[in-house]
């Protein structure tokens, strides 16, 4: 019954995950599009570095209708392709008429539905269009579906999501009137040690930020859970007073996080020490009460959440309050986490981590028929693709894939596929498919039938190390 139980909150985790991939992806391509009205915002408006009427006129629409139809056309086209991302904008452009306020919430859900929409519709009508009636009744699907969708989205999608918005919105007003808004880091930092800081972020502050923006110029609501700070202090509190693997790894984990943007760097530090959340989530809170302190915001969502990212989306006057979050963030990250790595007497450290890595290889071949594509003998396997995954594609996984082609390379194997991807867009024939350990229940279910590598430390971990000699040995 536990075991059961630990499944059900595993899958539920994974799913989540998923879902914030998912939110993720449907924004990670538009984020260009956002820096660049961010720019025009920071620029022109009449607080902004070059106030300019007549190019001020271009904030308004741009966030009113380009962004939310960028987000529901992306968000259609991965569900239902290139006939689902138009039948979501249609949709979409019914509820961006008939609200008062930016429609981005609304727009990632229009445009996945219409996409689903389209989906559903083509496999039914599949086989039965007469020859040379293709393009008429495809044509007219999509006219006579998006009508209704757009009809549907003006009169009760667009109004329903306007009073969830109102409520979310005036919730968290409500806790920033009260002084209170630190305490969301009590939420924010468990979960994206956990993989579900897309869900966070995408689904709820960048939203919230962007309609915070057009009627104040910035909003303090996109670094509250992007802030680089606390993941600085502790990978410094790890160069200074970690052991031995994590004092090594922890000093180039520092540059891809903070100048990179990539904060899943920090994510193994914490589950290696689950305690040392409590430095996160207090540098977190200090961040926060700064950025209040100084009553200072973003232009827009630093995607990634780089130090840069934070310095070119910080409007006119706000450099001080921002650099003050960031730099108090990371030092009492760092104070907090050094009292606990320095108070911290057990003899273990990460080097085990190789010893644990070998007993995970070894069960992973005893249980093949679990993890690995229903095979006992991994030598049996190709190595013809080895894709490497994450969250978003685009972070980790891309890191992760350059150093294990980079290995390869050096032996000489030439003749293996090696790229990176979003969970879900994995190729199915794709030999191997590596994650992080906390990622391994998201990618099983996406992937049941391929085996999966699990890594602990995307810098230095052993695994990969394994895998490449596993992959040259097979080749020579």
């Amino acid at each position: 019954m536990e075991m059961s139980q630990k499944d059900k909150k595993s899958n539920a985790r994974a799913k989540v995950q998923a879902f914030g991939g998912f939110l993720t992806n449907m924004v990670l391509p538009n984020i260009g599009a956002f820096i660049a009205w961010g720019i025009v915002t920071a620029l022109f408006i009449p607080k902004g570095w070059i106030p300019n009427k007549e190019f001020n006129q271009l904030v308004s629409p741009t966030i009113t209708y380009l962004l939310p139809l960028l987000l529901a056309y992306s968000g259609g086209r991965m569900v239902g392709g290139q006939r689902g991302a138009v039948l979501g904008t249609i949709g979409t452009i019914g509820l961006i008429i008939g609200s008062d306020i930016p429609m981005f919430m609304g727009a990632m859900i229009v445009g996945p539905l219409g996409g689903w929409i389209m989906k559903k519709t083509d496999k039914f009508l599949e086989d039965k269009i007469p020859a040379g009636f293709e393009m008429v009744i495809n044509n007219f699907t999509i006219g006579i579906i998006g009508f209704v969708l757009m009809l549907f989205s003006f009169k009760i999608i667009g109004p329903t999501i306007q009073v969830a918005n109102e409520f979310v919105t005036n919730a968290i007003e409500a806790l920033v009137s009260t002084g209170f808004l630190p305490l969301l880091s009590l939420i924010n930092e468990p979960a994206k040690v956990l993989f579900l800081n897309n869900v966070i972020d995408q689904g709820v502050y960048y939203p919230l930020g962007m309609q915070q923006t057009l009627q104040s110029g910035k909003s303090i609501y996109f670094m509250v859970a992007s802030n680089p700070g606390p993941g600085l202090g502790l990978l410094l509190a790890y160069s200074f007073f970690g052991k031995r693997a994590a004092k090594r790894t922890a000093p180039g984990a520092i540059i891809i996080h903070f100048f990179g943007g990539i904060h899943e760097l920090y994510f193994p530090y914490v589950l290696m020490k689950p305690i040392t959340i409590l430095g996160m989530i207090a540098g977190a809170m200090t961040g926060i009460a700064t950025f209040q302190l100084f009553n200072v915001g973003l232009v827009a969502g630093p995607s990634p959440g780089s130090i840069f990212a934070y310095l070119a989306l910080t409007p006119k006057g706000n450099f001080l309050g921002v650099i003050a979050g960031v730099t108090t963030a990371a030092l009492v990250s760092f104070l907090v986490t050094s009292v606990i790595l320095k108070a911290d007497k057990s003899t273990d450290d990460d080097d085990d981590a190789l010893t644990l890595a070998t007993e995970k290889s070894k069960a992973m071949k005893k249980e093949g028929k679990d993890i690995l594509n229903n095979t006992n003998d991994v030598q049996n396997k190709s190595y013809h693709k080895i894709s490497f995954a994450c969250d978003a594609g685009m972070g980790s996984s891309a890191l992760g894939a350059t150093t294990f082609r980079t290995k390869l390379k050096k032996a000489g194997i030439q003749d293996v596929e090696v790229k990176n991807y979003r969970i879900e867009e994995v190729p199915e024939d794709s030999d191997i498919i590596v994650v992080h350990q906390d990622l391994f229940d998201r990618t099983k279910q996406a992937h049941p039938n391929t085996r999966i590598v699990t890594l602990k430390n995307y810098l230095q971990d052993p695994v990969i190390d394994e895998l490449a000699n596993e992959v040259i040995e097979h080749k020579k």
